[in-house]
């Protein structure tokens, strides 16, 4: 079934054999889509949530890290961190953000990246962690080792699209804050946190998916 079917971006491709130092990202939006896209959870396909209302572009390529969510573990150290009670986690996989400086014209597709730090960013009562990464192998980007290491405009305008990407007229928003840019180990234990995340909400389903996937091997490999 595996060789006739698309895996699902969220539950069938794997966050990889190195994570957290290096991941798998599956990309919704890149910098010159004028419409938000989104993946659709229940079917894997990639979706219009929105058209933006304002002149809110994505800065960089946007996206989320497979085989992750954002459930009781990474709102309770969200809680811990900022000391703010009553945060749940947003009940997505964990969002990502990944700097390079190739262009990439559409979205819907994997690359691999590099973790280097992230925001801890919370939409009303909800935990909604930004990973920032690099493109592995980037040509400008690809030895950044640290959030400290990207040029202060970068960071500036990521802080001010997430703040701002979700307005539109006549709409009331939740509140909406950053409350810390942390650095790479840091990025480390919420990618740690939101597989844990996923392991109890979806271990089932990747046990399942596991069995399957490896009966498709054993039988391409049985019929040579």
């Amino acid at each position: 079934m595996g060789s006739l079917f698309k895996s699902h971006p969220w539950h069938g491709v794997p966050i990889g054999d190195y994570a957290p130092a290096l991941v798998t990202a599956y990309i919704e939006v890149v910098p010159t889509d004028t419409v938000k896209y989104e993946l659709e959870k229940v079917t894997g396909h990639l979706t219009i949530d929105r058209p933006q209302k304002y002149s809110n572009i994505c800065p960089c390529l946007y996206g989320f890290i497979p085989q992750t969510y954002c459930g009781n573990d990474v709102a309770d150290y969200c809680a811990e961190k900022t000391g703010l009670h009553d945060i749940i986690g947003d009940q997505d996989p964990l969002d990502i953000c990944v700097l390079t400086e190739k262009t990439v014209s559409h979205g819907d597709i994997l690359l691999q990246a590099i973790p280097i730090g992230g925001f801890r960013m919370i939409d009303g009562d909800e935990a909604d962690d930004k990973i920032i990464a690099v493109l592995k192998d980037d040509g400008v980007y690809g030895d950044y080792k640290s959030i400290k290491d990207c040029p202060e405009n970068i960071i500036d305008r990521l802080h001010h699209y997430f703040l701002t990407y979700k307005e539109a007229p006549n709409v009331k928003l939740n509140n909406v804050d950053i409350t810390h840019i942390y650095g790479q180990q840091e990025a480390y234990k919420v990618i740690a946190l939101s597989q844990q995340d996923y392991a109890s909400s979806f271990g089932q389903l990747e046990k399942t998916l596991c069995a399957a996937l490896h009966e498709n091997s054993r039988e391409r490999r049985r019929k040579g």
